[in-house]
């Protein structure tokens, strides 16, 4: 890729949204209070408004009202323009706001009298306004290339008539189209922004929440007086705050750049390469946002597509995310060991007691979140009670972190550009599904799916793994997700997957193009802050992150992984796993605690290695990919494999010690 194809993908995430002043900066913060009034009052039924609660209709419609009208002022219509916002994105907000404003006045009509099926005449120009207000929204706040796909698959059901039999629907004149994305339940309106509206709101408020109170530090210093003095200490430091961090804000590119500032310089200074440091926090901040509580909107959007508590998913998340941080963990410390590199002076670390008197009550927030959701199951309310608290208790509590006026301002600053962006984001990946609902495309998408298949899990698996790589480059990880959910998870489903195991298959896959090159984000804006090549940043990143390609098919073949199967059923799975994982990193770094270096410098290494690599696949691979096999067998095999390979390097490694030893 050439140098100016790579710093046009980084200007995506360096220019982000504007930094707003006067007049904008009150409008976008007052439409951000607005919303999260609005959300407070739907959640809790306390009809703020004259005494009732808005029904839904009206509650989406303010909600895309006001969050398009921040999305025009805060994201610039190019990303070199950084001025303030132009007359014309004024005039795309009061558009947007008399759009949705019709929409609200007609609320009763569009749910009584089908207005989505024949709607009058008026109400079509409304919609094609709404449609392409959406587009432009969602190309602001999601880049070009999704503004493309959507526009591309928001028009599927005219032009669906003209293509081949396999993929063609049931076609619609332009005017019922715009129609149905606009008032239909199942586009603009469908499970992605209800999603936003009914539980993102409250996650947002609370991440938002913990970052403007100082979480960040406090997560920060934790990490580094933890792990800061073992060795590869700061690059280990990497792994527990970007985990820690990317779970609140569920953005990879957000939590490089808040995290990576602090631990990039960290790792340089106790001898690490650059480009390793680089590649630890990409691959830290993707798996932050695949750890629970808080895992990021595509995790909500999977809760409401699956109809399941979002409790479910985030149970479901634990092992797989543990294990991907176990297998990044064990390659630091193999890299860390085989370098001999140390951790940072004690003396530079802030002391462990001192920093959890300090901070003391984010653990306490946190676990009154994790309280409610998977105990209490109330995970619309959670953040609700969890954020009040987290205020008030930073308020008692902290000096350094009270809130005054200045500070309510750039928390509702920051939520303004939280909001903004995922309600233009969302309404314009709903498209996507109310052009697939249209057409019917999707239901018989699933059969032919099955029969390229020719109903083999593992194909539909590998085919799912491919096109939620691509997607994942030019869609947003949500988008990627809806997207194969709507179209290939049935079809896996119906070859016989654990749903839990094929909808977080395919959230996994979406979320691998982040560190996957040749447009691997996350380790772009790493680069960008390592100062290191992109590509190079991207490779390390993926060899760093290996071990995430091979869970999601772990998972799908041992649902025990997600919790789904009996307790010894999940232990036996997550044992060898984790044994697995930990063979596959030290053999991928060329080191082994007791054994030393594996075979550094020798032309045979990487074939010894490579075999090590495969006996690390087989010791975690669920037994069922192979008929007739059991676990034991695959371990007695993965045995037979690393026994003569450890034995061997034990007997170079001695040896080339008594050839050191002095005379």
């Amino acid at each position: 890729m050439s140098d100016s194809v790579t710093e046009k993908i980084q200007q995506q995430f360096e220019s982000g949204p504007r930094d707003l002043v006067g007049l904008p900066l009150w409008v976008v913060r007052i439409a951000s209070a607005v919303i999260l009034v609005l959300a407070v009052n739907q959640a809790f039924n306390f009809g703020f408004f004259l005494g009732y609660t808005l029904i839904d209709l009206r509650f989406y419609y303010s909600i895309i009202a006001l969050g398009l009208f921040s999305t025009f002022l805060v994201y610039p219509t190019r990303n070199a323009d950084r001025a303030a916002p132009a007359w014309y994105d004024w005039v795309l907000g009061l558009v947007a706001l008399v759009t949705c404003g019709y929409f609200f006045a007609n609320a009763f009509n569009i749910s009584l009298r089908g207005w989505e099926m024949a709607p009058p005449e008026i109400a079509v120009y409304f919609s094609f306004a709404l449609w392409l207000l959406v587009l432009e929204g969602g190309r602001r706040a999601g880049g070009l290339p999704l503004a493309i796909i959507v526009g591309v698959m928001s028009l599927y059901p005219i032009y669906t008539e003209y293509l081949p039999n396999a993929i063609a629907g049931f076609s619609s004149p332009p005017s019922y189209t715009a129609a149905y994305h606009a008032m239909g339940s199942e586009s603009i309106l469908g499970i992605p922004l209800r999603t936003f509206a009914q539980l993102i709101v409250g996650f947002m408020l609370f991440g938002a929440a913990l970052q403007q109170t100082g979480a960040g530090n406090f997560f920060m210093n934790l990490s580094f007086a933890l792990l800061g003095k073992v060795r590869g200490g700061p690059a280990k430091v990497s792994i527990f705050s970007s985990g820690l961090l990317g779970s609140m804000s569920g953005s990879v590119i957000t939590n490089v750049l808040t995290t990576g500032a602090m631990t990039i310089p960290a790792m340089r200074r106790t001898g690490i390469r650059p480009v390793f440091a680089a590649g630890v926090e990409t691959c830290a901040s993707t798996g932050g946002v695949l750890m629970p509580p808080v895992m990021g909107a595509t995790a909500f959007v999977m809760a409401s597509i699956m109809n399941v508590p979002y409790a479910d998913i985030a149970l479901a998340a634990i092992i797989p995310s543990v294990l991907y941080f176990f297998g990044l963990f064990t390659q630091i410390d193999a890299m860390a060991g085989r370098e001999n590199l140390k951790g940072l002076p004690e003396e530079e670390l802030p002391a462990l007691g001192k920093t959890l008197k300090d901070g003391w009550y984010y653990i306490f927030a946190f676990a009154l979140l994790i309280y409610m959701l998977l105990v209490m199951r109330r995970e619309a309310l959670a953040p609700y009670y969890a954020t009040p608290l987290l205020i008030l208790l930073n308020q008692l509590f902290s000096k350094e972190h009270r809130w005054g006026w200045k500070e309510i301002g750039k928390f509702f600053d920051a939520l303004g550009a939280l909001f903004a962006n995922m309600v233009a984001i969302l309404a314009a990946v709903g498209l996507i599904i109310g052009a697939l609902s249209m057409t019917g495309v999707a239901a018989t998408l699933v059969n032919d799916l099955l029969r390229v298949a020719g109903g083999s899990s593992m194909l539909l698996l590998l085919m799912g793994a491919f096109t939620g790589l691509i997607l994942g480059v030019g869609m947003t990880a949500t988008a990627a997700y809806i997207f194969l959910a709507i179209l290939l998870a049935p079809a896996l489903v119906q070859a016989g997957v654990n749903p839990m195991a094929a909808h977080m298959f395919i959230f996994y896959w979406g979320m691998l193009s982040f560190i996957t090159p040749p447009v691997a984000l996350g380790a772009f804006a790493a680069a960008s802050l390592a100062k290191t090549p992109p590509m190079k940043t991207g490779f390390e990143a993926m060899r760093l992150g290996s071990v995430i390609y091979f869970i999601p098919f772990f998972f799908v073949f041992e649902p025990a992984l997600l919790l789904q199967g009996s307790a010894l059923d999940i232990i036996i799975s997550t044992g060898l796993a984790v044994a697995g994982i930990a063979l596959f990193a030290y053999a991928m770094q060329g080191y082994l605690p007791f054994v030393g270096p594996l075979f550094i410098g020798r032309r045979y290494g990487l074939l010894l290695r490579g075999l090590l690599l495969f006996a690390a696949i087989l010791t975690a691979l669920p037994a069922e990919v192979i008929p007739g096999w059991t676990e034991l067998h695959l371990v007695l095999l993965a045995l037979g494999i690393a026994g003569p390979v450890v034995a061997f390097a034990i007997f170079i490694n001695q040896g080339m010690v008594r050839h050191s030893a002095p005379v």
